[in-house]
């Protein structure tokens, strides 16, 4: 196993960190470089790269296959990732944007792809290279989202070309995120940070 990586298994019992733990001998493999919510859970065959953010309340369930996911890539609130156990893992590639409660489920997102809030992608499908499927999309098994393309629907669909701009924007959030899983771990310490600043509260 490569050094960067850290192979956990903590106490079910334990409250101060994210619940990680082994399925049957399998253990998660997380980069000391990734940021994982204390209220996250992982178990079983699941691969974490560096500079990863794995946000509150995220499940990534690799029971019964894996999962592995890219390094740069962040998946956000309330969101779940299982595999199928018959045949397919999921692999989540390089600085993939997964918005909040989206579930990813023994399926295929190449790098810079973007998957938004409360979408749904199902077994065998395949968010290519730089592809966006659209809030509360769900792409159904077995389809493929080319590269350039925003699909949106249910069941989802070609909606357009994405703009030169969109397809920046996909490498900005991976970036955004990036930052703020560090800012999260390090604080101050970690930056300088470009891609946010923090906003207090109004005065009251």
């Amino acid at each position: 196993m490569s050094d960067k990586f850290q192979q956990n298994s903590t106490d079910k019992n334990k409250t101060d960190g994210p619940l990680i733990e082994d399925f049957m001998g399998l253990s998660p493999e997380i980069s000391d470089t990734a940021f994982i919510a204390a209220s996250a859970v992982i178990s079983g065959a699941v691969r974490i790269g560096d500079d990863c953010s794995i946000w509150h309340n995220v499940t990534l369930r690799g029971d019964a296959n894996y999962i592995t996911v890219g390094d740069g890539t962040n998946i956000q609130d309330n969101s779940c990732v299982h595999i199928d156990s018959a045949q397919y893992p999921t692999i989540i590639g390089r600085h993939v944007t997964i918005g909040h409660s989206a579930i990813i489920h023994a399926c295929t997102l190449g790098d810079y792809s973007f998957v938004g809030m409360g979408a749904i992608v199902m077994d065998g499908a395949v968010v290519e290279q730089g592809a966006m499927v659209a809030a509360g999309a769900m792409v159904t098994p077995g389809k493929v989202v080319p590269t350039g393309e925003l699909w949106s629907g249910r069941p989802a669909k070609k909606m357009r070309d994405l703009t030169d701009k969109e397809q920046d924007g996909l490498k900005i959030s991976a970036l955004r995120y990036i930052e703020f899983g560090r800012a999260y771990r390090l604080g101050e310490a970690g930056g300088p940070y470009h891609y946010f600043t923090p906003r207090p509260l109004p005065p009251k």
